[in-house]
This record gives C-alpha cells, structure tokens and sequence, in this order.
C-alpha cells in the first residue's frame, strides 16, 4: 500500500519497493513438489514448499515475532521502527540469543536476499505487490496473506498457524495459540463488566486525529478483551483497511466507554492540547489510557509474543480507567499529561 501521510512508524508501516538490484541473475523459480500439508492459499496464488523451510527472510513489518516464537531466528528481518538490535523488541528479545540476523532497512535488496539463501520468504504483512512477489519467488518460496485479509490485516494466530505449518510445527502453533487465547480468556472472565462496553485506540500525530478500524492489531487487542468500537466509528471508512482520520473540529467517533491513545511520551503534550478532546466524556470522566512508545510498539506488532506483553502491562491500567469512579488516577494517562 502506498504510505499515508503519517509521520509516526506505527501508524503504518511504509510500503518499500524491490527495485534495488536488478534481477538478471535470477534462475528460473524452482519447481516444488505437491506437498498438501505444505501447500499455502495466499493472496498471490499457491505456493507448495518441499520441505519445511528453516532458513526464513521476514519481510513482513511483525513476522519476526511468529517465527522467533518458534525458537527458529530469521537469516533475515524487516525493519519497521523502533531503536532495537535486528528489528527486534523487548518482548522477543529473549528468542533472539546471541543471533545475529541480517537486518533488511529501506529499499529491500534482491541481492541481499538472494545473497541470504533462503528456503522461504515471508511475505504476509510485508505490503509487496504481485510484481514483487513473482520477482522474489526466483529466490525462494513466498508465502504472502490469506486471500480474505487485507495487506496489512492478517491476524496473529492466521500468522501463527501459517508459520507452524511451513515450519513443520503444526503443534506448536496451536499450543501458541491456545496460551495467547488463554490469557485473553481468563482477562475477560476477571472483568465481565468490561464485555460490551465501547473501547477505541486512538492517534495523534502530525496535527492530524485519527482511530484505528476493525482489522488492525490495536483494534482487534480491545476486542479480544470483549470491547466493541463506538457506532459512529464503525459507520467510519476504513483507510487502506486499518485506520481513519477525524475532523480536528468533531472528534465524537472517539468518545467510548474506554480511549487508549497510542502514541510516544514526547508526542503527549500534542494530545493533551486538542480542543476538542476536552469535550469528550471519556477525558472528563477519566476513562484515557496512553499506550507510550513500548506497550504502543506491542499493540501495533499485535504479535503471538507482543500481545501478551501488552495485556500485561495494561489490564490494570484499563481496569483504574473503568472503575467508575472519575477521581481514580490512571498512571499513564497522569504521566502523559492527559488527566484533567
């Protein structure tokens, strides 16, 4: 997808093209044998490995995370944002060890990826068109998104389930699964009185307002606790199929039972100076949670490994926002600068 104009990395990630190097060298893709137990629908077509793949480049922004999950490092990563050795955050850190991946920045090198040896490209959450995709499968099998999601929409247990499957670890993925949806479980049945009330993660960035829709990782985070999105935002268009933008004089599509705002500590004073978010019910009442630069970076990966990490660190917070009572302090949004 072309970039919106947002200037913070996590509001999308920046589609980078493959046209650094050329492609002459490239041999003829490799011709896989019929393997039904590795064979993957995908948005591009089908593609079958022979064997399963452990020599794995990660072009999508997050799928580092799937596969080191899987205790498998990546001869190759993505980078999205963040000041992290290999692309990789805190909550993956330790699957890493004392590898020492290929960090893949700016325009994507066919040549380096080649150079890297791969027996599988993942492509899913990467953005890349079918032109890339049919240039990169010279190299390696690509295995992109399931038809039905959109480029940058594909959820993390869909990621988890393909990436124990090209891996040979069918088990293992829906051992990962069923603990991530354990955890989400058990949260919900802690808070029933948070099932059905409105949630929005919100941003700021720029001078320009915006919510996160349906099929992103931050909005599927609030939905697997039993939050649904405020009417108003659901009669929103999605952007590019995972955000939208609000009018800085009307930002009423934001006022939910609970408004988490996704955004860094330094960027806070811009939030806390909107106009109109004084007029919200949610700021009065003091029902804003503020997700700084970490637990944003955890929700935006909306990873296997990632969404732990964040429900961790904001179930209490969430919990004080939504006690009823508008004098309770939420320590985020107090550090933020956002308590009235």
């Amino acid at each position: 997808m072309p970039a919106p104009k947002l200037h913070q990395a996590w509001l999308a990630p920046s589609r980078r093209g493959f046209l650094a190097g050329g492609a002459a060298f490239l041999a003829a893709p490799p011709v896989l044998a019929a393997d039904s137990d590795l064979s993957f629908e995908h948005v591009y077509g089908t593609t079958t490995l022979t064997e399963p793949a452990r020599r794995i480049v990660s072009l999508g922004y997050n799928t580092q995370d799937t596969v080191l999950a899987f205790d498998v490092v990546p001869v190759g990563i993505r980078y999205w944002y963040g000041d992290y050795d290999y692309g990789v955050w805190p909550w993956a850190q330790p699957y890493l060890g004392e590898a020492e991946p290929t960090l893949l920045t700016g325009e994507v090198s066919v040549e380096v990826v080649a150079s890297l040896e791969p027996d599988l490209i993942l492509g899913t959450g990467s953005g890349i068109s079918e032109a890339e995709y049919a240039l990169l499968s010279q190299i390696a099998p690509v295995v992109m998104r399931e038809p039905q999601y959109s480029p940058y929409g594909s959820p993390w247990h869909a990621d988890t389930r393909m990436v124990g499957k090209a891996l040979g670890m069918p088990e293992k993925a829906e051992e990962l699964v069923a603990g991530v949806e354990a955890k989400f479980s058990a949260a919900r049945e802690r808070h029933p009185d948070w099932q059905g009330q409105t949630a929005i993660a919100a941003w700021h960035d720029g001078g320009q307002t915006g919510a996160f829709m349906a099929e992103d990782t931050r909005a599927r985070f609030l939905t697997e606790l039993g939050f649904v999105p405020t009417e108003k935002l659901v009669a929103m268009d999605a952007i590019d199929g995972f955000y939208t933008t609000l009018s800085p004089e009307d930002l009423s599509a934001l006022d939910a039972d609970l408004l988490i705002w996704i955004s860094s500590y330094d960027r806070a004073p811009d939030i806390a100076k909107l106009a109109m978010r004084r007029t919200l019910d949610a700021h009065f009442e003091g029902r804003e949670v503020f997700a700084g630069q970490l637990i944003g970076g955890a929700l935006s990966f909306g990873s296997v490994l990632s969404l732990p990490f964040a429900l961790d660190a904001l179930e209490q917070e969430i919990d004080l926002a939504l006690d009823g009572d508008p004098a309770t302090v939420v320590p985020s949004a107090e550090e933020a600068g956002l308590i009235p």
